[in-house]
């Protein structure tokens, strides 16, 4: 029997994702089929597009099967090829942490558009993303990046050893806690920010196998983002500027809050969707 090639493969694979549900066209599930071919053959879509008529051995077609299965069972893309893009960098991405969003793209220019040197922190870093862009894509003489997940700080660890920038630092604990006061130039994170009514409700692609704990935030989702606002105070400098992203629909309280603590300059962005989805904040020159 002849071998199959690269085309017959994904033309079977976008069929079974489409099947599955998991794109929303014919088109979409084509995408996905040849993204995965290209992540796992470490090549892109249009190398594998010049090569569609070149056989493939029966353990290559196999291990793609696999991931095909996996994705039509629902798996995220990026949990599935263990890889994930975010702005410079391709991350090792894994259940131990949340998949970077394009959205938190927004938060390093934001950042950058403040401050590029002295030290900075990313709180609850997960895969390592902000950590690491603020890293190699600014002057900071030191970056920390701390999280609750002893997993997911390893994941980051292992992001960081192909990373060449300002030194990384990785430190266990629960959002500031584990920062000197009046250290940092500029603290960044991304917390989580839904109630478990929300979380709930979440696609199953996301609830199904994404970490809880990057995702829910207490009663109201600002338990963490709240916390992060009165400790942010301690832990930067007078005159340090704090980017969070935020949920929209919790942007204007989260704004009144900070407003409320003593921040300065205190103004909420939008995302490249045009939805309200960073607060950027500076301490008080005089406290």
């Amino acid at each position: 029997m002849a071998s199959p090639t690269i085309a017959s493969l994904i033309t079977a694979a976008a069929e079974r994702l489409y099947l599955a549900g998991v794109a929303d066209s014919a088109a979409d599930a084509r995408r996905e089929a040849l993204q995965l071919w290209a992540d796992l053959r470490a090549t892109t879509p249009a190398a594998a597009l010049l090569d569609r008529d070149r056989p493939v051995t029966s353990d290559v077609a196999a291990e793609f099967e696999g991931w095909i299965a996996r994705r039509a069972a629902g798996e995220p893309r990026a949990y599935v090829s263990g890889l994930a893009g975010f702005r410079r960098l391709v991350l090792a991405c894994d259940r131990r942490a949340l998949i970077p969003r394009p959205e938190t793209e927004g938060l390093i220019d934001l950042v950058l558009s403040r401050v590029r040197t002295g030290r900075a922190a990313d709180i609850g870093t997960g895969t390592g993303c902000l950590a690491l862009s603020l890293a190699i894509e600014a002057a900071f003489t030191e970056v920390l990046a701390v999280d609750s997940s002893a997993a997911a700080l390893a994941l980051a660890r292992e992001n960081a050893r192909t990373v060449l920038g300002a030194p990384t630092h990785f430190l266990r604990g629960d959002l500031c806690e584990p920062l000197r006061p009046a250290s940092l130039d500029a603290l960044v994170g991304n917390p989580p920010y839904l109630t478990e009514r929300e979380y709930a409700s979440l696609d199953g692609a996301v609830r199904d196998w994404e970490p809880a704990t990057a995702l829910v935030s207490g009663a109201d989702g600002l338990a963490a983002t709240t916390r992060l606002l009165d400790d942010g105070r301690r832990v930067l400098r007078p005159g340090g500027w704090l980017a969070l992203e935020l949920d929209c629909t919790r942007a204007a309280e989260t704004a009144r809050r900070a407003v409320a603590l003593g921040w300065q300059e205190v103004v909420i962005h939008h995302d490249l969707f045009g939805r309200e989805r960073y607060l950027l904040a500076r301490r008080s020159e005089l406290s």
